[in-house]
């Protein structure tokens, strides 16, 4: 029989069982995230459901500016569509674009070409820094918000001097226009720019926050003054909601689907990739030598047999494992023959004893318990046969 026929039959790999309890916790982990996500996600849509729409009444809807404008003679008009506010770019209409990051890249440009030369006025309401670029070319949004959401105007624009201090502090803004009128400041950054058009006699106005127009906040300090000057100057008002629905997104060509996703799903993904990563360095396997560690529990010792064994057998360590076998019989046997176990490791003084309790060749002895490794398996097999019987021979009394 070989020696392969008397080793058991257990697989060294980990069963399905083994690894869903290993994982489990990943995998709920990584399911409560998405989860979290999506709800998170379905309670904020929620809440900025009418966010700067004049329609709405809810504390950031702006229904109190349009009422405040109507009273005064502007009529306020709500657009969705590309296609609609490209229309209504007129030398007698405001046009408020209230959420320009929302925009395509091919959609700001096509906006821009509309608006540039109308001799209207185009209000970007917290446009972000790839936005602001195309829609208000010279103009950049710097990283940094502003601190303070209360700002003074130090400015010679007749809208801010009259408002006075307003709840403007949001994106800060630097523009390369030497005529543009730079109001509001934040460490020396503008967060409200107006830049007229050169062509004609309008003009575009660069808002840092939108919080002048919010329902809850147009009571605050100038906010009212300042949102009825910038909005009201032409008696028609068209205010865009860019649409999710709107078709002029994919016109002229064909989006990705990264593309179509918001900017905030784009970061969130990278974020759980990061935690991913993050997680499978925590469980991956430790380079480096073992570290013994007192176990928790009680193992029987058959298991911590047959688990050293397939490792020895895995790595094909016969030396370690006859090494092991030899040195924990010479330890067992040293004090049956009256040897000190310091001494059992040591030829010279374990042998001669051994020799005279057996009364047999030290030759034979010394080749069992001192001798080079087996050379295959079936040879360490019975070197360890060996040594039980040399054992076996030593206890009988």
């Amino acid at each position: 029989m070989t020696a392969e026929a008397t080793l058991p039959a257990t697989s060294a790999s980990p069963t399905a069982r083994q690894v869903w309890t290993r994982a489990r916790g990943i995998a709920l982990a990584v399911v409560l995230l998405l989860v979290t996500a999506v709800v998170i996600a379905v309670i904020r849509s929620d809440a900025r459901h009418g966010t700067l729409d004049p329609r709405s009444v809810d504390p950031y809807g702006s229904r109190a500016v349009a009422e405040l404008l109507a009273d005064r003679g502007v009529s306020t008009r709500v657009v969705t569509t590309l296609g609609e506010a490209r229309a209504a770019a007129a030398p007698d209409t405001t046009l408020l674009i209230a959420a320009p990051d929302l925009l395509t890249d091919r959609q700001q440009a096509r906006l821009h070409a509309a608006t540039a030369g109308s001799g209207g006025r185009t209000v970007l309401v917290a446009s972000g820094s790839a936005s602001v670029e195309r829609l208000a070319p010279g103009v950049t949004a710097d990283p940094a918000t502003s601190l303070d959401s209360t700002l003074s105007p130090h400015c010679a624009l007749p809208a801010a001097r009259t408002a006075g201090s307003a709840d403007t502090g949001g994106i800060r803004y630097t523009t390369t226009h030497l005529d543009a009128d730079e109001c509001y400041p934040s460490e020396r950054l503008a967060t409200l720019l107006r830049i007229p058009d050169t062509s004609g006699d309008g003009d575009t106005v660069v808002l840092g926050a939108p919080d002048v127009l919010f329902n809850n906040r147009l009571d605050d300090q100038g906010n009212a003054s300042l949102a009825l000057q910038l909005l009201g100057s032409r008696p028609h008002l068209v205010w865009y909601l860019p649409s999710l629905s709107d078709t002029s997104a994919t016109d002229g060509g064909e989006e990705s689907f990264l593309d179509l996703l918001p900017s905030g799903w784009l970061w969130g993904t990278l974020q759980l990739f990061v935690a991913a990563l993050l997680a499978a360095l925590w469980r991956a396997r430790r380079l480096g030598p073992l570290v013994p560690e007192r176990l928790p529990v009680a193992i029987r010792a058959s298991e911590t047999v047959e688990g050293r064994a397939r490792l020895y057998r895995k790595a094909n360590a016969r030396d370690r494992a006859s090494a092991a076998l030899r040195s924990t019989t010479r330890t067992r046997l040293a004090p049956l023959v009256g040897v000190p176990v310091t001494q059992a490791h040591s030829p010279e003084t374990l042998l001669p004893a051994l020799s005279a309790h057996l009364r047999g060749d030290g030759q034979t002895l010394h080749s069992l318990l001192f001798g080079p490794p087996p050379s295959d398996d079936t040879a360490l097999i019975a070197l360890a046969d060996q040594l039980d019987a040399l054992e076996r021979e030593v206890r009988r009394p």
